[in-house]
């Protein structure tokens, strides 16, 4: 996984974009193409215009003038052809652009949860949806205002020089002012955007915070400081909504420079036009192409790259920001399948001292004054009845679960002190039901080591036994169904995906339940032999007797010791054996030592 450094988003949005333009460069040209088409209407506007009029209605032929303006109207149906195909277009442009925005959006809420360690709050959940669909929909119109734009301004100033060359000289340096005062004031636009977008979510934040603790509040009589802190969310949001209402007035003097000077110079200069040759038709088509055609164009640009264009940059930037990391959680540069598999800084020692766990302040506690220490190398098997906790203590191990008294180290610290990315290379667990997610084969299978050799993922995949199910599935780079996995299935690939990483200490959890005794003792034989620790939270007896120790749960106590060991001193293990598996003759109840 490539990590983006802090600061980089404003380069990386911009990168981004150009990146979807030059991807798309044969869809582009076709959207250009039928923008011209769409375009008809702005170049023969006021020449058909000066047609009607000097050699029409001036000229006393009615007729001839209405024929004139009719052309006009075939222009225009010509034109509204080009924008509906120009939209057509555009759509096939934006929609692959919004599915790689929900991608980038996706992947780094999944990785702020996941090696950050961030939950994923309400801010995650509006990038995902409002913001962007509100990308994707301003990336259309921007794209749309600036060819308009650029093909009907074009047009428009050729049929100008055509008509009268020098009235180009009064109508093209206002609009060009008008055009550098608005992109001058683009980037204070931008920035008061962003304030407000930023303002919004943090509004998000406090209402959800407010909400989701209303009750305490109440309870706590802390009404006045939520008031507070409610009002402080609120005044930002205030402060940035009226700055941005400040620079916007940018946009209306932008207007009034580029739109209504050129029509003003016209009006006042046409003396000096008529001087020159110039007649009144060729002032109407002049004062045509600046109303009918300039003008729109400008205004359109102007609301679309200050409305949705700013949306879309500050938008966006946001998106892309949320994608990166902090910085605390990439300093190392490695994501957690990256991590050298010696990095636990205290070894794989396991260790509980006085561990109680309860469901709720009112229950029973599953787990009572647990002490147990698993020495690196260990292979450990947990026993009992159903129900007894045998999960909730794999929870515990694997710092899933947090005890109410008591604490759970590994290597020497608390479980609950370890960053997330650090506990994920360290160790892993398998539960009973295996997750297997949407995507390759091999991309199941390195997960937790991201990159790994070609030679050791084949190791995993025989070590389980799973070579079968590959080559089932179509070979590594074949795409995975979950829902058409069996569940057995499922375990195999998690297990692999376990066997493969680099943590020394492995907790399964009925991580075999659904395999057939002889896959289970494969499972089983080829973690036990793998380097590290083993816990197995076991469902056959098999997993005791292969066990190097062996702790048996009984709702009250513990008791540990190997298998020989719990025979002689455990009337329940000796219970549990006997309903695994017919008990020997010379073991039978009459027989049984106490």
């Amino acid at each position: 996984m490539t990590v983006k450094k802090s600061g980089s988003s404003q380069a990386t949005h911009w990168r981004l974009l150009y990146g979807v333009l030059r991807r798309q460069r044969g869809l582009m040209a076709r959207v250009l193409a039928w923008s011209a088409v769409a375009a008809v209407p702005a170049f023969l506007s006021g020449r058909l215009v000066a047609a009607a009029v000097d050699r029409g209605f001036l000229a006393g032929r009615p007729i001839l003038g209405f024929g004139w303006l009719g052309l006009l109207m075939l222009a225009a149906l010509v034109g509204a052809v080009g924008i509906r195909q120009t939209y057509l277009r555009l759509a096939e442009l934006v929609e692959p652009f919004r599915n790689d925005l929900v991608d980038l959006v996706v992947s780094g809420v999944l990785n702020r949860c996941t090696i950050g360690g961030e939950s994923a709050g309400s801010a995650a959940v509006a990038r995902l949806t409002h913001q962007v669909d509100m990308v994707r929909e301003s990336f259309a119109s921007v794209i749309m205002v600036t060819q308009v734009f650029l093909v009907t301004t074009t047009s428009a100033l050729l049929g100008l020089f055509a008509l009268a060359p020098l009235a180009v000289a009064l109508v093209l340096p206002p609009l060009l002012l008008g055009l550098g005062f608005f992109l001058g004031a683009l980037r204070a636009m931008a920035t008061a955007q962003r304030e407000a977008l930023l303002a919004d979510e943090g509004i998000a934040e406090a209402i959800t915070t407010v909400t989701s603790g209303l009750r305490d509040v109440v309870a706590c009589g802390a009404e006045d400081h939520i008031r507070v802190m409610a009002g402080r969310s609120i005044n930002v949001q205030e402060h940035a909504a009226t700055r941005l209402a400040q620079v916007t007035t940018m946009r209306t003097a932008a207007m009034g420079i580029g739109m209504w000077v050129p029509l003003l110079l016209i009006l006042v200069g046409s003396p000096w036009l008529m001087s020159r040759g110039a007649t009144t038709g060729t002032l109407l088509g002049a004062i045509t192409y600046v109303s009918m055609a300039l003008q729109p164009a400008l205004r359109t640009l102007i609301r679309g790259v200050g409305g949705n264009g700013l949306w879309l940059l500050v938008t966006l930037r946001r998106i892309v920001e949320a994608a990166e990391l902090p910085a605390a959680a990439t300093s190392d540069g490695h994501a957690c399948g990256d991590l050298p598999p010696d990095a636990c800084p205290g070894g794989s020692v396991l260790e509980l001292r006085g561990v109680t766990f309860a469901y709720g302040r009112q229950a029973d506690p599953v787990i009572r004054d647990l002490d147990l220490v698993v020495p690196d190398g260990d292979h450990l098997a947990i026993v009992g009845p159903s129900g007894v906790g045998k999960s909730t203590l794999a929870g515990i191990m694997a710092g899933l679960l947090e005890p109410q008294a008591g604490q759970a180290l590994l290597g020497g610290a608390s479980l609950r002190s370890w960053e997330s990315q650090e506990l994920a290379r360290c160790r892993v667990l398998i539960p009973q039901e295996a997750y297997v997610f949407a995507g390759t084969v091999e991309e199941n299978l390195t997960y937790l080591r991201d990159g790994a050799p070609v030679a050791e993922v084949e190791q995993a995949i025989d070590a389980v036994g799973g070579r079968e199910l590959v080559e089932r599935l179509g070979g590594y780079r074949a795409e995975v169904d979950p829902a058409a996995l069996s569940a057995g299935e499922r375990q195999l690939i998690t297990l692999a995906r376990a066997y493969l990483s680099p943590a020394r200490l492995v907790i399964l959890d009925e991580a075999t339940c659904h395999l057939d005794p002889a896959a289970d003792a494969r499972v089983e034989r080829a973690f036990a032999e793998r380097p590290g620790t083993l816990v197995v939270m076991a469902h056959r007896i098999s997993s005791a007797l292969h066990a190097r120790r062996v702790l048996v749960l009984d709702g009250t106590r513990a008791e540990l010791g190997t298998h020989e060991e719990l025979l002689d001193c455990s009337p329940l293990y000796r219970d549990l054996v006997g309903h695994w598996q017919p008990m020997p003759a010379h073991d039978s109840p009459m027989g049984t030592r106490v």
